[in-house]
């Protein structure tokens, strides 16, 4: 059967395989990309886009209730309009859909709406039979939210089934300590539900610093969030009062109308060919691949969530992006630095975080200093919130290089940026100083740590 030739052809319509996509296009290759679901893959559709508006959503739930305290005639506990948000939401991701469209139809990118199985490193079959033939294929088939193997698991969901919600439940149980976790529980408790983490370890979210995860903690708990650790979840059971969820080691039994699991994730590499192929996979699953994106097979690449590294939709997109501009922008160094990437784990307050833990710094530095700041920000005082933010820097040297930013509080999510950019560059903890402090702002007191 004769294939129709491609120079790339991009296995899924993600984050990243939009992104080496549009940029192998403009470099002027011609370019296939197979995706049979909705574009914009797990990020527009189930992810942190909708996730972003529902925490948006929950801000201004928390934010008039704050004003009525500042003299405001708002009610003090307000409520949504669930189908209407809903409305909204969607409206505003059909907007992303049909700009991914119409860039597609711009730069000349065949979009096909199928998936794509590997006959050998340069052919690709399509679920209809056709054949696709190419001198580079990209893997960018994302990741799925995991269950975990205990009886009953059918009875809960997955953060996918979160956005499915047509209300918000009165009782949720979340399983898991990790920024989906967390998140879900924020945005849910703001916005009316009764809502319990059942944490298996001892403390959230266990790559980031510790002295914030702790402070994060408190402050869910202010927002009036069961936090439970050492809870391992051994069943769930249907019965008259809801859902149970049965714990080691706990005789009691609680009772919920929803039960989320957020227990990790895995990569999207069944039904793709790679074991006929030869691809490598790592031990977890994922697609095996070095510093460039490649795989072991010679013109195969892989980008984003599939290949197991940080699964952030900015990095899919970095890594899709630089390939191209490797195998097609005349940059034969181009390549995603892993170091150093900052993150926003959108709770209530947002944490932000870019480089190393305290406790990572520690274990990798001879010399390690460490700055913070404490307070409570102007909205919350004037509104007599009890919400704290904790800022803190960790250097390492004699000449004190920054090598870690954490920032947990209001506005934390916006402020990090420009930061992170001063870290990559190898910024001091003097040269921090010397900076003159935008003033009042919460941001000021990032270079007026002490």
């Amino acid at each position: 059967m004769s294939a129709r030739p491609f120079d790339v052809v991009v296995l899924g319509g993600g984050s990243g395989g939009l992104a080496a996509s549009f940029r192998a296009a403009a470099h002027g290759a011609k370019v296939a990309m197979l995706e049979p679901s909705a574009l914009g893959g797990t990020c527009v559709n189930v992810g942190c886009v909708p996730k972003k508006v529902m925490w948006l959503a929950a801000n201004l739930a928390e934010r008039i209730a704050l004003a009525s305290t500042l003299g405001f005639a708002v009610p003090a506990a307000p409520t949504v309009a669930w189908p209407q948000l809903l409305q909204r939401r969607r409206q505003y991701i059909d907007g992303i859909h049909a700009s991914y469209r119409r860039r597609l139809q711009e730069t000349g990118v065949a979009h096909i709406a199928q998936r794509g199985r590997l006959l050998d490193a340069h052919t690709v079959e399509c679920d209809d039979g056709t054949r696709l033939q190419a001198r580079h294929i990209v893997i960018a088939t994302g990741s799925h939210a995991l269950k975990p193997d205990i009886p009953g698991a059918e009875l809960g969901g997955v953060s996918d089934d979160f956005f499915a919600l047509q209300a918000p439940p009165p009782r949720v149980a979340i399983v898991g300590g990790g920024y989906i976790a967390v998140e879900l529980a924020g945005v849910l408790r703001a916005l009316g539900s009764e809502v319990t983490l059942l944490v298996r370890g001892h403390r959230l979210l266990t790559e980031f610093d510790a002295e914030l995860t702790g402070q994060l903690a408190e402050d869910l708990r202010q927002h009036g969030i069961g936090v439970r650790f050492g809870c391992q979840v051994q069943a769930l059971e249907r019965h008259a009062g809801g859902i149970r969820a049965r714990m080691q080691g706990e005789p009691d039994e609680a009772a919920f109308d929803t039960v989320l699991f957020a227990t990790g994730r895995a990569p999207n590499t069944q039904g793709l060919g790679l074991e006929a192929v030869g691809v490598a996979l790592e031990k977890s699953g994922a697609i095996a691949v070095d510093a460039w994106q490649n795989t072991s097979v010679p013109g195969i690449a892989a980008v984003g969530d599939v290949t197991g590294q940080a699964m952030l939709t900015p990095l899919a997109v970095a890594a899709g992006r630089r390939l191209m501009d490797r195998l097609y922008g005349g940059q034969p160094e181009a390549r995603v630095d892993y170091d150093n990437v900052p993150s926003v784990v959108f709770s209530h307050p947002p944490f932000a975080s870019v480089g190393l833990s305290e406790e990572a710094a520690r274990a990798r530095f001879g010399t390690v200093s460490t700055y913070r700041s404490r307070f409570r920000p102007m909205l919350q005082a004037l509104g007599d919130g009890q919400a704290r933010t904790l800022f803190k820097m960790v250097c390492a040297g004699e000449d004190e290089k920054v090598v870690g930013i954490h920032l947990l509080g209001d506005a934390a999510d916006e402020i990090l940026q420009g930061f992170a950019v001063a870290m990559k560059a190898g910024v001091t903890r003097r040269q921090m100083e010397d900076t003159v402090a935008i003033h009042p702002t919460s941001a000021e007191e990032v270079v007026l740590m002490r």
